[in-house]
């Protein structure tokens, strides 16, 4: 569930809200159906994070939600993939404090920082407004050092 987040730069409720049948893994697309604003959108997905859901889907065969709960049919809780996550981070041994958007996050700081136009990446996270994609300009400094000022050609 946590790759899934990272690897397609999903929210919570995206992700336990997708079905199997959401995933296209033929294009390798994943469908975000009705997320925020009522909007759908479609995402890249990884061969690695396809070959990953196959070997779940074989282990746990969930029958209405890709990720179900204790009961058949019933969804995964929001509170049970945050303790998912503190198990991670406490395994990892990771101090630093870490939330599931911080996934997100990293997603898009990650793309602008591999060189994706931004235009795209708010595409991807399915932002409506420019302004919302645009907080992660300020996070990436690996590309800022990369740029030559025109003073060192004179």
């Amino acid at each position: 569930m946590l790759s899934l987040i990272y690897a397609c730069g999903l929210r919570r409720s995206e992700l336990l809200n997708l079905t199997f049948k959401d995933i296209h893994s033929e294009r390798n697309l994943l469908l975000i159906k009705q997320s925020k604003g009522k909007k759908d959108r479609i995402v890249p997905i990884s061969n690695k994070i396809i070959d990953l859901l196959r070997d779940y889907y074989k282990a746990y065969k969930p029958k209405t939600w890709l990720f179900e709960g204790q009961q058949v049919n019933q969804q995964y809780s929001e509170r049970s993939i945050q303790l998912v996550l503190i198990q991670a981070v406490t395994k990892a041994k990771i101090e630093k404090p870490v939330t599931l958007h911080w996934l997100r996050h990293s997603y898009a700081t990650h793309l602008l920082e591999s060189g994706t136009d931004l235009r795209y990446i708010q595409e991807l996270l399915g932002h409506s407004s420019s302004r919302t994609t645009e907080i992660y300009t300020h996070v990436s400094t690996k590309n800022l050092q990369q740029i030559r000022s025109p003073f060192d050609d004179l």
